[in-house]
């Protein structure tokens, strides 16, 4: 088990900054006023030669009731629960006060390591007057730092060294670090007619990792509540207030015997709406959730009509090529159930007509119902998702549907469909080789897409099509 850093302190003292860094990557969201983190979050991080397993939390605050402010406190205490050894962060430039006073004799009475910080010492004056007086919390000896230029990495290395645990053969692949989710897109090969497409190799699934499974939607849907339900914990903050999920937060879950990466985001309104930097970066860090998922679960209020915003991310998912389940929530509190439901369904049926047989699920988060039939249909349409066509059956079948229904011509002559192969999974891509690309009409792609659904049970998932034509070695003879 890799070694567990919590960083600790008030709001904005720079917390995030000092994660982001050493997981070399923006993950948490920064901004200058206090409260933007609220969940506590984990990610690999390293420091210097050691890996080790980072947690972000939120800003400590005296609140012991159910505001906002107070069950951020609650999410940092739980936090605490996980770490190996703490990271207490006061601020260099504002000095101490009570509120720091306070909570680090808090942490000092629980059993835990603590390495105490003085951020934001960018000089030797600030960091002659921040160390000075940080003494007086009782913590040690405090190490000057500044998270945003990478200073005193080296010091907060050498006060965390003793608590290490001895190094064992990890295997590297298992902390990716500059990719944690690993998803190969195939967007990368359009147009690239240098390559024989017949002789790319599809990799068989890697049951050992994870499945990605981002939960979005607009604000208030039940995101959070849900993920809460499938974890059977309370992981992330919940509450009756919009908005209150800034950061993605990635939680590893286990479900059928399966590992999975169950990513909660920020709900996400209408670009024209969103005025505020940290809504944005919100909004930003979703739709980044959703570009690195396999399966996204598209929360909708099942106690409100369907929005055109909700149409919009379901497109916005199918175009990345993820796996599509929409999730109709609050279904305990809607009262004509039948009605609802095909009113429901006849809207994403109108509304994403170019991917039929998306799985719709009527659940109650709150209360945990229907959430196996979820998972189920979520299941197979990942295993659809990975389906794999063979060329010989691809082929006679292209036979079969040209003959039935042949492209138009192309100055007076038929455009031919010499052959077509899957050339990758996750989402199903084909390519199909025509005498003149450029000629095939939308009209009769679709008719190639659709017939790939309904022929090889490819309903509910994206599909990808790419029209190529074969080199003539005599063109600059």
């Amino acid at each position: 088990m890799a070694f567990t850093l919590a960083i600790l302190g008030r709001p904005n003292v720079g917390k995030s900054t000092l994660f982001n860094r050493l997981c070399r990557k923006k993950l948490a969201i920064i901004d200058d006023r206090p409260g933007v983190t609220r969940d506590w979050r984990l990610h690999d991080a390293q420091i210097f030669d050691r890996k080790i397993k980072l947690i972000d939390t939120a800003g400590l605050e005296e609140k012991f009731d159910e505001s906002i402010e107070g069950r951020m406190r609650q999410q940092t205490e739980s936090a605490i629960e996980h770490a190996d050894a703490v990271l207490f962060m006061v601020d260099g430039r504002e000095g101490l006060n009570p509120l720091d006073e306070h909570f680090a004799d808090w942490i000092r009475r629980r059993d835990i390591p603590v390495i105490l910080t003085v951020n934001k010492c960018e000089n030797e004056d600030q960091a002659t007057a921040g160390v000075a007086e940080a003494y007086s919390l009782g913590l040690g000896d405090p190490i000057p730092i500044s998270a945003a230029h990478g200073h005193g990495m080296g010091d907060i290395y050498h006060a965390l060294a003793p608590y290490f645990p001895e190094e064992d053969d990890e295997d590297d692949n298992d902390h990716e670090i500059d990719n944690p989710f690993g998803v190969d897109d195939i967007d990368d090969l359009e147009g690239r007619e240098d390559l024989d497409f017949a002789e790319v190799e599809i990799e068989e699934e890697d049951t050992e990792k994870p499945i990605k499974v981002a939960v979005v939607g607009r604000p208030n849907a039940g995101k959070s509540t849900l993920v809460n339900a499938l974890l059977k914990e309370h992981r992330v903050m919940t509450g009756p207030e919009a908005g209150i999920t800034r950061d993605a937060i990635a939680v590893d879950w286990q479900y059928g015997g399966r590992k999975f990466k169950l990513v909660d985001t920020a709900g996400m309104r209408r670009r024209s709406k969103i005025t505020d930097a940290i809504e944005k970066s919100a909004v930003d860090d979703a739709l980044r959730a959703i570009r690195l998922a396999q399966i996204v679960i598209l929360m909708i209020d099942g106690t409100e009509s369907i929005d055109k915003q909700d149409l919009t991310i379901a497109s916005h998912i199918i175009r990345e090529g993820r796996v599509l389940v929409v999730a109709v929530n609050k279904w305990d509190n809607v009262k004509d159930r039948s009605e609802r439901r095909d009113d429901f369904l006849h809207r994403l049926e109108h509304g994403m007509s170019h991917v039929k047989g998306v799985p719709f699920q009527p659940i109650s988060a709150l209360n945990g119902k229907n959430l196996d039939k979820m998972m189920a249909a979520a299941l197979d349409s990942y295993a659809t998702w990975n389906r794999r066509v063979p060329t010989g059956k691809l082929n006679r079948w292209l036979e079969s549907i040209v003959s039935h229904h042949p492209p138009a011509l192309t100055q007076g002559r038929p455009n031919r469909l010499r052959y077509i192969t899957q050339i990758n999974t996750r989402p199903p891509t084909f390519a199909v080789w025509a005498s003149v690309p450029k000629d095939l009409t939308d009209a009769y792609r679709r008719y190639i897409v659709n017939s790939l659904r309904e022929d090889y049970d490819l309903m509910g998932v994206p599909v990808r099509l790419l029209v190529r034509t074969s080199k003539n070695p005599y063109s600059n003879k």
